[in-house]
This record gives C-alpha cells, structure tokens and sequence, in this order.
C-alpha cells in the first residue's frame, strides 16, 4: 500500500469499530490471585499440611504451648512464601513494560499522539529514534531507520530498514524516523505470541516439592501403622481400666508415638533455608518466584542461554582513547561534541558516556606510552618513526 493512497489515516470512527473487533493493543494479563488463594495454595502443600496437623495433635494432648509454636511456624513460613512471591511479581509487572506508551499516529488527515493500547490495525504509524514500537507493521516510507530488535532476536546489533520491511513490537528505534502501517497488535503480535507462550506453560512441581511429597507419605504411613500398633498393645496392658478410660489412654499413647516419627522441624528448616537461597540469587540479579525453584535451580549442571541481555548488556564502552597527533584533549572534545545529547546509538552513547566521566572532568585517560610495551607497539605502528 502506497502511503500517497493512505497519507489521511483512519478516522476516530472507524478506529473505534477496529478496536472493538480486535480488541486493545495490549498483553492480556494472567488473571492475579488474591491473597487469600495465595496462602491457600501454601497451605495445600504437604510440609505445611504436616505443621498443621501436628500443632492439631499437640492441642488434643493438652500440649497448647508446643501447639502454638507450630502455628507461629506456619504463619511465619506462608509470610516469607507469600512475600517472596509478591516481590518477584511486582518485579515481573515492572519487566512488561516493553511498549510505548503514547505514539504518534495519523488519523483524520493528521498527525496526533494517541496510547499505542488504542493502536488499531490500518493505523498509520509514526516511529523515530528513542521509539518503541508498539505493534508489529510494514515500513511504508523510512529515513535511515534503524532498529535495536535484541529484545526481540537477542542480536546486539541493530538492523537496518528500507521501505516494505517489517518492524516489531518491543523493539526500539536507535536512528532515523518511519511511517509504519500496523499490521498486528496484541497477543497477535511476535512479542505477544511470546508472552501467551509463557503465560500458557503448565505449573508443574518441582523435583523438590515430589521428594518432599513422597518423604510426608513414607512419614504418614509409619506413623499409622505405629498408631494402630501401640492403641492395640496399650489397650490389652490396662485392663485395670475401665473401658473409656482404655480407649482413651490408647488413643493418646498412640498419637504420642506417632509423632515422634513425624519431622515437624523438616518444613521450617527447608523453608528458611530456601528463602537464604532466593535472597542470596536476588542479591545476584536473579528472580526466584517459588521457593522450591531454588533446589532446582542448584542441581542445573548446564544453562543454555543466548547471550544478548542475559550474560551481555548489549553495550558498548570506550575503555582508552588514542590520538594520532598526541592531543588527547583535542579528541575529547571533538568525540563529545559529536554525540547528540540524547542518543540511541549504542556508539554514540559508550562516547558520550566516556567524554562525560573523563574528558570533560579534565582528566585524562591513560595515554599509549603509559600502557607498557603494547602502548609502545601501538604508538609506533600509527606514527610509523622508530622510538
């Protein structure tokens, strides 16, 4: 499509019936729990189930005091879990805000800044350097475009546009401008795809949280049987009592057993030594959004992962300056004087970066001949005299 047929836009009415048909250029977000399921999820999990249960058991012996410690224990563990949860969400929440979040558009014959959640397919719109796209679309008309799609791709080098190329939501303009025609939005977009990917994995338990089911199982069974056994012996040593009386004494020599083979202590251990875990990996950068992953991620023996934005930064840095002339501060000047002061350019932003920090502070790098015998080396090949 020609941008000579298309230069008016849409009109705002027949933007309005776009939207209704393919809804809001936005991320449909998973649907939050409350609280109140958070914690019932915690406490449905077999170690906190076994707290419970066991504070129960104290408070039917008359144990009111131990019974309280093992409430104190369970409230504890669901506060860390629940808090660890919220910060790494409301973290997450902070990470989906890849998308512009006004951009310009041409509608009714010109031009105005509209939400890019209110972008709709057929919109005509307008990109520049700084810019990230809000919807995938078809270049229709560029000026030396260039676009950082390493959140996209992972390829740290921008990718240069002509006319009748693709651009893609998430990415973001580093140079030149664009009339783009929106093609997809949303959850249609390849960004999107992505995110419904993610959204859409199945919650499957960790190794940690099957061993640890397993381990509540073998515990539950032995302390049946051993329930069972010491109620039958215990009732057939007291026939001197009377009959409640028998069944009572039984019942609770039973239990009595039954819990010195259940590991109460195992759920406050594992839950306070996970949480030193994600506290000691957020320390390190790294996000942990249920406690159990910690195990998991521990016995990783290989990461496979691409490097842009992951073990790279994706940035560019000036470590030493070199001037043929000797005039370093002449240089300085000149490489600063050279950037925009709000770039895009990965390049121009390392220079700009280092003039501010060193150059124009008056203090000057290192020079070659400070650098040892590879300064030297550089000196000479560049001068080409003998030193």
């Amino acid at each position: 499509m020609q941008i000579e047929k298309v230069e008016k836009g849409l009109t705002n009415e027949v933007a309005k019936d776009l939207q209704k048909k393919f809804g809001k250029n936005e991320l449909a977000n998973k649907k939050k729990e409350n609280l109140f399921f958070k914690i019932r999820d915690v406490l449905f999990e077999p170690m906190f189930l076994l707290l419970i249960v066991a504070s129960a058991i104290y408070f039917v012996l008359g144990e009111a005091r131990d019974g309280i410690i093992m409430l104190v224990f369970v409230v504890a563990i669901i506060t860390i879990d629940v808090i660890q949860e919220w910060k790494t969400d409301k973290t997450l929440d902070a990470l989906k805000e890849l998308s512009s979040p006004h951009i310009k558009v041409i509608r009714e014959g010109k031009e105005t800044e509209i939400s890019s959640v209110d972008l709709v397919p057929g919109d005509i719109m307008i990109i520049s350097e700084g810019v990230k796209v809000p919807a995938d679309g078809r270049i229709m008309k560029c000026n030396d475009l260039c676009i950082d799609e390493s959140s996209l791709t992972g390829e740290s080098e921008g990718v240069w546009k002509v006319e009748k190329n693709y651009c893609y939501s998430g990415t973001l303009v580093t140079q030149g401008s664009a009339y783009v025609l929106v093609d997809k939005i949303g959850l249609e977009t390849e960004y999107g795809k992505i995110s419904k990917s993610v959204s859409e994995a199945p919650d499957e338990k960790t190794p940690l949280q099957k061993q640890t089911k397993q381990i509540i199982k073998v515990s539950a069974t032995f302390a049946g049987i051993f329930f069972v056994l010491v109620c039958i012996v215990t009732y057939f040593n007291i026939t001197d009592h009377v009959f409640h009386e028998r069944i009572i004494e039984s019942i609770l020599a039973g239990i009595t057993l039954a819990m010195g083979t259940i590991p109460e202590e195992f759920p406050v251990i594992l839950t306070v030594f996970l949480a030193m875990g994600a506290w000691r990996l957020a320390k390190k950068q790294s996000l942990i959004r249920k406690l159990p992953s910690v195990e998991t991620l521990g016995s990783i023996s290989v990461l496979c992962t691409d490097k842009t934005g992951t073990i790279t930064q994706n940035k560019m840095s000036v470590n030493e300056v070199w001037a043929i002339d000797g005039d370093e501060d002449r240089l300085l000047k000149m490489m600063g004087l050279a950037c925009e002061i709000e770039t895009y350019d990965p390049m121009e932003k390392a220079m700009l970066k280092y003039y501010t920090e060193v150059g124009c502070r008056g203090r000057r790098p290192r020079r070659p001949e400070h650098c040892g015998d590879a300064g030297l080396r550089r000196t000479n090949r560049y001068n080409k005299n003998p030193i």
